[in-house]
């Protein structure tokens, strides 16, 4: 499985709250790494799946190298163009409800297709996830069997004019709303997740039908890695909404329908609030028996 998208530098606070204009407030506790919505995605395919490849682009700088090193850790295969620019940065406030609060530094930067990346890998791939990136490299992506996109990305997805599997939104942040109309062809399913409520999924007809999340809250933790925060630590909701998208392609890649896609994104959304931003609480194949048990699945 692949990901098309964008990987930022981000430097993240605790604090009690996020300030106001003209307040002074002291962090309790500070980390930094490789974060962003095609970063948090990989990471979370190749902690479901054993790899991911991650097309993306990167800066000319220390944390353009930085961030494609700590991926790579992470068992994320980079294919980076490098742009003659700083690596886009992010700030981030985590509160005491686990919000997160967010100032991106510099252009988001995504793969373009006319970059000298292996293009034709996405060719030999059960499912991408994009982010960013120019029409050509959606034009790439759509030679995977599905492809799943984010709504922030409405605006090469008009451009490419490529039909998208799976379009996903929100039913509450204004930046990722969507109606239909605004894309043609149009996306055979939009998803609309709504935090902890669940969301919703609307055919191509305008159909739309509720899907409700299962609380994690009283069942086993999953297992957590020794080179990560436990999850079992207060968590955030930072990554928590491209780790779903990350699980739903995910489970379009197994062959799973769209029910079971989305309940497995369900799950990875739920894990990513109990740990540490941005990867700390992700789920991972061993906790596909957990997943399972959760939502009673049985076939």
């Amino acid at each position: 499985m692949a990901v098309v998208g964008h990987v930022e530098f981000a430097e993240f606070v605790s604090v009690a709250m996020v300030p106001e204009a003209g307040d002074i407030v002291h962090d309790r506790e500070g980390w930094s790494g490789a974060a962003g919505g095609g970063a948090v995605a990989a990471v979370q395919v190749a902690k479901m799946t054993g790899g991911c490849d991650f097309f993306t682009a990167v800066g000319d700088d220390d944390l353009g190298a930085g961030v494609a090193a700590e991926l790579g850790r992470h068992g994320v295969f980079v294919h980076a163009a490098q742009r003659e620019v700083a690596q886009r940065r992010a700030f981030v406030f985590i509160d005491d409800e686990g919000e997160r609060t967010i100032t991106t530094i510099g252009q988001r930067q995504g793969a373009e297709g006319r970059d000298p990346l292996p293009w034709a890998v996405l060719g030999e791939t059960d499912a991408v996830y994009f982010t960013a990136g120019d029409a050509e490299a959606l034009r790439r992506a759509r030679q995977a069997r599905h492809l799943v996109a984010t709504v922030r990305a409405r605006a090469t997805l008009a451009e490419a004019g490529v039909k998208v599997d799976v379009l996903v939104a929100s039913e509450n942040d204004k930046g990722e709303r969507f109606v239909r109309g605004g894309l043609d062809p149009q996306p055979t399913w939009v998803v609309r997740t709504d935090g902890a409520r669940g969301g919703t999924v609307e055919d191509i007809d305008g159909n739309v039908v509720p899907w409700q999340t299962r609380s994690l809250a009283n069942q086993p933790v999953p297992g957590d890695s020794p080179t990560e925060p436990p999850v079992t630590e207060p968590g955030d909701h930072y990554g928590a909404g491209d780790s779903f998208a990350a699980g739903l392609t995910c489970g379009l890649g197994m062959g799973f329908n769209l029910t079971r896609a989305i309940e497995l994104g369900a799950y990875c959304g739920a894990c990513a609030t109990r740990g540490r931003a941005p990867f700390g609480g992700q789920a991972t194949a061993a906790d596909l028996p957990h997943w399972r048990e959760v939502f009673g699945i049985t076939d």
